[in-house]
């Protein structure tokens, strides 16, 4: 039962276009952050490119997970809010559904990983979030979720897999685009694919010429994989230090997009992503958590090879200071 509550959701749904990034843009004006740019750094003198950041770690609740969020909840029927909404999530999208549910009204709860960094944690319950903790060595958070969905009538929010989510992640890259211009690269941390995918129908259409690549770690290359043979590949719960990565896979909605509007995935090795945050943190007074810094670590790496103008979007700044001390280290 609750394996098909699961189905019927994803099968109800249709891979979005660039009109449904234009309307999310129109939703969130006024709730989400239009996060500044950063350019004129020394990030320029280090790879010989002109870097565009696209800050979303100075977004509402620390990511860029609160444009999907919040593109999807306002959308929800009076009923539907009353029902209550549940997602997923290792923290940035749990913040980020929790933080909508409070300025709506709308009770949340959370099943996340009980290895899920403390700040995401705590800042999930401050904003009124219930959690549901669960171990990922046993558990998929899936069926956890499905059995609360089939227990209680909640509603899904799921952190990637959904079309409203997608078109919400990808106003952060309008964002940029319609602030910077034509763009020859843009780097993008990819996890589930949602920021990925929205940045491409984007880039589609504000920087047609612009090669869109996804950056993700070595030890959690699922989309990689699935981006060179066509095919979804899973990683199971990856020992990756970036937690938003840890998505065993892409979902099929963005995997859809990225397969057509995507130029290559590229990864990065730990101690790369651990450098870049010590980058951002030293050289570019920025606080970024790993995830947010894949783009970063692709460029310093030498992953990613950069000309001309790039972009990068910084997906988000929730780090553990226990984290934060052992990159600084």
């Amino acid at each position: 039962m609750a394996s098909a509550t699961l189905l019927v959701m994803k099968l109800d749904q249709p891979v979005p276009k660039f009109a449904d990034v234009l309307a999310a843009q129109e939703r969130i004006r006024g709730k989400a952050l239009k996060t500044p740019v950063l350019s004129g750094t020394a990030l320029d003198q280090v790879v010989q490119a002109e870097i565009f950041l696209k800050c979303e770690n100075l977004q509402r609740a620390g990511a860029f997970k609160f444009r999907g969020a919040w593109n999807a909840m306002v959308q929800l029927t009076p009923e539907e809010q009353s029902r209550g909404v549940i997602a997923y999530s290792s923290g940035n999208h749990a913040q980020a559904v929790a933080l909508c549910g409070k300025l709506l009204g709308t009770k949340i709860t959370i099943v996340m990983p009980d290895d899920a960094p403390q700040t995401k944690k705590t800042a999930t319950e401050q904003y009124g979030a219930h959690i549901v903790p669960y171990n990922p060595k046993q558990t998929r958070r899936e069926e956890v979720a499905a059995k609360l969905i089939d227990q209680h009538g909640f509603i899904l929010i799921p952190p990637f897999d959904h079309p409203q989510i997608v078109a919400g992640q990808g106003t952060a890259a309008l964002e940029l685009f319609d602030l910077v211009g034509i763009l020859d690269t843009l780097l993008v941390p990819c996890g589930g694919g949602g920021l990925l995918a929205g940045s491409a129908l984007s880039a589609a259409m504000r920087s047609p010429h612009c090669q869109v690549i996804g950056v993700e770690p070595e030890l959690a290359d699922d989309a990689a994989r699935s981006f060179r043979s066509g095919r979804l590949h899973r990683v199971v719960n990856p020992p990756t230090i970036a937690d938003g990565a840890r998505t065993e896979s892409l979902g099929q909605i963005p995997f859809d997009l990225i397969r057509r509007l995507v130029a290559d995935i590229v990864t990065v090795p730990e101690q790369a992503i651990v450098d870049a945050v010590r980058y951002a943190f030293f050289d570019l007074k920025l606080v970024v958590e790993p995830s947010g810094a894949l783009g970063i670590a692709a460029l310093l790496s030498g992953a990613k090879s950069a000309t001309g103008r790039v972009g990068i979007l910084i997906s988000g700044g929730n780090i553990d200071p226990q984290v934060m001390t052992a990159c600084l280290d």
